[in-house]
Parts: structure tokens; sequence; C-alpha cells
């Protein structure tokens, strides 16, 4: 049987799919915490993966032509940007001997540069087992979801929904179902999701779930693969643009035993109509159409069980903490920069979020922000921190503004913003790669970390970026919230200026008190029991809770509101007994 790595792949593949094969080549053998980052702008890295403590830096030539010295060079000199130890040249077509006699003398001086090249390749995937070895059982509620999606889909069922809060593994049961699924009769999958990001992604997440006679594609807006890898691929996986795009242009799509659709929320929308359309997913002649969804609201009036039925398992932000599922949570909203004597002031009944916000919150305290992580700092153990920012200019100045107390080392972190601001991918990279390596401890972010991006270490969250939507605010949370070793609980700092947060802390106090008690069977992790609190000047304080709750009618409402929408409600005095 051919495996995923074959000398006839690898030359006629594309180059973005030869970084990828490898890249799937080190996770077999053990290698962690890889990162591809071949892009416009990496500086001479394209793989960045981690083993036996040390980061290694992988340098990928797709040439025709055998690779040189100068390769060497820039390969070293990304070694020193990037922070690694260990660099190795992959080339498809081999080294010139000038290059292997450099090698040579490099090694003398203690640089373990390798050369790997097709041969090498080959010769590596034959020595692999037939599965990755991996250690991870499913938890009882993923396991819940597993049988019950391939129940349905060995009965004929055509349609299942998952909804499962951010870090309770969504994913992971995707993979798991996939490769029981492959155990019993090999089928075709699949995979669709909204950005190529995600796509990457998600291919990543199945490595270890597929077998070394397994060939997956990516086909998205960089790599558009071959008539014939995307009838023959195992498993493809896809970004609805280009999917959709193909269906429109009169292509028909091949056949798959089954169809997953990544953050399925956002289903709905005319291109996954029509891909819908076209591959007949979920009706009685089509492929078993599987969706998944972290945050299943939607701003309009489309309801996702007319697409994949009601969820075979629905497991929310609120039961994953009760159950222990997600880490505990000490959740802190700030009223510090509430006016109260300008809301003293307000007249009338009819008041919208946007009024409250200008009339209510004093804007400016960073300062006040950064003395406040300071202080939680030495609370946790081996503190990791993301700070959730507005603006670059704003995350560039909580990154200076922290660095200056010295208590830790902040990073600003952002992809491209709307006015077309990009940080350099290699920056971006390093930056990401020293986070997980604890070289950086806090990473003050723009628009990044919202959705598929896994931190399971990260124990302190802070919210300074206004938002509106509960989907991004649910996602933001749980990049804190994911379970990992030493980890006791994340604390929440939210500092946000906006009455709708006020009204969702409201809202997730009341649903952790509503039948808070032991978990059946893990009495351990309700040992620290979640909280919410609001705080001022770093102490509890209750009046201005009570108060809000007097004043927002019906919390749940307010949470959800437009800007225009009127929220307010007077309670007969103020905090302090002023009327």
């Amino acid at each position: 049987m051919k495996h995923f790595i074959s000398e006839t792949s690898l030359r006629l593949g594309t180059w973005q799919a030869f970084e990828r094969v490898v890249s799937r080549l080190l996770a077999h053998e053990g290698f962690e915490g890889i990162r591809l980052v071949g892009q416009s702008g990496d500086r001479g890295a394209d793989v960045l993966a981690h083993r036996a403590g040390k980061r290694w830096l992988f340098q990928m030539k797709h040439w025709k032509n055998k690779v040189g010295v100068d390769v060497a060079d820039q390969t070293l000199e990304a070694m020193r940007i990037y922070r690694a130890q260990v660099p190795v040249i992959v080339a498809l077509n081999g080294f010139d001997e000038k290059l292997k006699e450099h090698q040579r003398v490099l090694m003398s001086r203690g640089v373990p540069l390798q050369l790997w090249d097709t041969n090498s390749l080959v010769l590596r995937a034959e020595k692999l087992s037939e599965m990755p070895v991996f250690n991870r059982s499913p938890r009882d509620y993923q396991e819940q979801a597993i049988r019950s999606t391939i129940m349905a889909y060995n009965e004929g069922k055509k349609r299942a929904l998952i909804v499962m809060a951010t870090g309770l593994g969504k994913t992971f049961i995707a993979c798991e179902l996939v490769r029981r699924i492959n155990g019993v009769s090999p089928v075709r999958i699949l995979v669709i999701a909204h950005t190529n990001e995600l796509v990457y992604q998600i291919e990543k997440s199945f490595w270890p779930y597929l077998s070394k006679y397994q060939e997956t594609t990516i086909w998205n807006g960089y790599e558009q693969p071959s008539e014939y890898s995307l009838k023959h691929s195992n498993a493809v996986f896809a970004c609805l643009n280009t999917v959709a795009d193909y269906v429109q242009r009169g292509k028909e799509l091949p056949h798959f035993d089954l169809i997953i659709i990544d953050e399925c929320h956002h289903v709905g929308g005319q291109m996954y109509n029509t891909v819908l359309h076209n591959t007949m997913a979920g009706s009685d002649n089509g492929p078993f159409l599987l969706g998944l969804t972290a945050t299943p609201w939607r701003p309009d009036n489309v309801n996702l069980t007319d697409y994949f039925d009601n969820p075979l398992i629905s497991v929310d932000i609120v039961t994953g903490l009760r159950k222990g599922f997600l880490s505990n949570v000490d959740y802190r909203m700030f009223t510090d920069n509430i006016n109260w004597e300008a809301l003293s002031e307000l007249k009338g009944s009819n008041f919208s979020p946007r009024q409250i916000n200008r009339t209510l919150f004093i804007t400016e305290w960073d300062d006040a922000v950064v003395f406040e992580l300071r202080k939680v700092w030495v609370e946790q153990h081996k503190p990791r921190a993301i700070v959730f920012c507005g603006t670059i200019d704003h995350a560039v100045t909580m990154r200076d503004r922290i660095n200056a107390l010295g208590f830790c080392n902040a990073s600003a972190i952002y992809s491209q913003t709307l006015t077309g601001r990009i940080m350099d991918p290699a920056e971006r990279n390093r930056i990401l790669c020293d986070f997980q390596d604890g070289v950086i401890d806090v990473l003050c972010a723009v628009d990044i970390l919202n959705e598929g991006v896994d931190v399971p270490d990260v124990n302190i969250i802070v919210f300074q970026r206004v938002t509106h939507s509960r989907r991004i605010f649910i996602q933001q949370l749980g990049r804190g919230l994911r379970l990992s070793k030493g980890k006791e609980k994340v604390i929440v700092l939210d500092f946000v200026s906006d009455i709708r947060r006020f009204a969702a802390g409201i809202d997730l106090k009341d649903s952790l008190l509503e039948n808070n008690g032991p978990a059946p069977g893990n009495p351990i992790r309700i040992s620290l029991p979640h909280k919410v609190t609001f705080n001022k000047a770093g102490e509890e304080d209750p009046q201005a809770e009570s108060f809000l709750r007097q004043w927002l009618e019906d919390v749940a409402a307010v949470e959800g509101a437009g800007e225009d929408t009127s929220v307010l409600k007077f309670p007969p005095e103020l905090p302090g007994g002023r009327k």
C-alpha cells in the first residue's frame, strides 16, 4: 500500500503540500508544537517544531535543482531570528557537494545542520507505525457524542449536529469518530471551514487520527489540487469560498461519504447553500452531513436544525464549567470606571446601550488595568495571560506599560487590520512560538486568537476589547477555559466599558449558581467554586451589582440588545443612598 509520503506524490504535489507532508511526518514521529510558518516574509523558516526540549527549524525547498550553500546561510540566519537550536534543510532534489562539505564544517563547529532529501523522507515514512501513537481517551460526554454520531451514520441517517463550547473538544470528537469509522470501512471525507487558517488547523488536528496510508489534500485560496487529488485523497480539507466558486463555475464535486462543516453557525448563506445543494449532503441520497459549532446563536432567522437536525449533544459553557470539563473560573468585573454622578443626572426612561455607555463610563484607565494584572500575577502558578485589545495602537500601549513594570514579558500580536496594517509573519510566528515555550508571558492581542487557536496553559484573561457579539465573547473567554496540567483556575479580569457586558456577567453568575454543587463522579474539580464578582479598587462591590440588577430589567434581553434598543429601568436610588 502507498503511504502519504512517496517520491511520486512529493514530485507531483505543490510546494505547499510538500511543507505540509513533512509537517505531518514530524507529527507522526512525535514532534510537538508543529507550526507551519512558510509564507511571504517568513525570513527563512517554513516549519517550526519541538522535540526533546529543543526548537527545530525546517527550511523546505521544492526545487528542480539541487540546493546550495546560500540556502544554508539563510537557514542559519533564520535559526538566529527564531531562536531555534536544530536547523534542517529539506530539499526535493537533494544538495550540491559544496553544501555537503559546508555541513561537515558546521557540524565540526557544533552547528547541527541536518540535510533531508526525498530518499530520506521516504525512508523515514517507511519506518512509521501504521497509526501515530497518542494517548487520549474521550471524556464521557465526548464518548457519548462519538457513539451517537456513529450510530446515526450506521443506521442510515444523514444529518447530525454537535454543539459544544470552546475548549470541550468538538474537533477531537470529529477526528475520533472518523478514525473509528475508517477502522471498519474506509471513507472519503470533505471538511469545510470558512477561513483558510481554519482549514490548515483542522487538517493538522486530523493527522494523529489517520493512518500513514491515508492521504490528505488542502483546497483553498492558497492551494489548488489536481482533479486527481480531489477524487482520490482520503480526506479533503477545503475553504468554503473555494468550493462554492468551483461549483458556481459549473463543475461537479467528487463523491464523499462524509461531509463535516466546522463552525457550522455560519451555514445559511448562499455559498453554503450552493455547496450543500451540489453535494446533496444531508439528503437521503447524499453523504452524511455533520455540523460542529461552539456558538449556535445567529443574528438572523436561520435555524441550524433545518440543516443538521436537532443536536445529538449540546454542552454549553456553563455546563462545561459546572461539571469540571473546563477550568475553574474566577471572573472579576470591574466597576471602577462607572461615573455614578453622571448617571444621577440622566433624565427620562428610554436609554439605549449607545447612550448609556457614553454617559456611564470613564474609558481612560489603562494604568489601572496594568496594576490589577500585576496584582493577580502572583495568584497564579506559572501565570500566562492574553489581553484582548481593541486596536493595534492600544495593544502596543498595553505591551509597553506591562513591560515597564517588569513583572513579566509581554508582546503585541495581530493579523491584518481593516486599514491594511500587517504584522510581519516571521515576527508573529516567533511570538506565538515564544509564548508556547514560555519565553513570552503575555500576548496583547487584536483580532486574533478568537477561533481555532489552542492555548491551554493560559490562566489569566484580560478583556479590554468591546464586542457586541456573544459568539466572540464566548470564544475569547474559551481561550482560558481549557484544562491543563497544574492549572487550578483561570482568572478573568473584565474591564470592558459596555452595559451589555455587565449584563453578560450577571447572567453568567446566575447560571453558575443554579443547581450548583459537586458534579457526579467528579468532586475534586468542584473543590474551587466558580465565581463571578463585581469589583472596585480591588475589592468586591456588591452595591454596584445590586444596583445594576435593578437597573437592567431583563438581563438576557440587554445582553443581546442592539446599540439603539431601550434597555434602561431606573431603580429608586443609586449606590450610597443617592437619589
